[in-house]
């Protein structure tokens, strides 16, 4: 039985900063989560994934995460994992978590 398809939002990382960006509605890349396009059909998040793998120039490791809408009608991770990402480095205060 093929699995149900749960939302998504489109992430990568960008080439030269590393840093974790999100495909917004108007197909550039965002880096905050809640700013990405929120992906409701299974047919929209393959193709924006077929447009996101031809940005090898711009992009690395394209794929769809799971999200959800918060109670601001904006995405939201719907895995730690993606929370995780957002915060950015772990081991040490640099890079996002040193702006805060």
């Amino acid at each position: 039985m093929a699995k149900k398809f749960t939302p998504k939002v489109l992430t990568a990382n960008h080439l030269l900063s590393g840093d974790v960006i999100y495909w917004d509605e108007k197909g550039d890349w965002v880096g905050a989560f809640e700013d990405a396009l929120y992906l409701d059909t299974e047919k929209l998040a393959n193709h924006v994934l077929t447009l996101a793998e031809k940005q090898q120039d711009v992009i690395v490791g394209p794929y769809l995460a799971d999200a959800a809408l918060g109670p601001d009608d904006k995405p939201m991770p719907a895995h730690f994992r993606e929370t995780f990402r957002m915060t950015g480095p772990s081991n040490y205060h640099h890079g996002k978590q040193a702006e805060a």
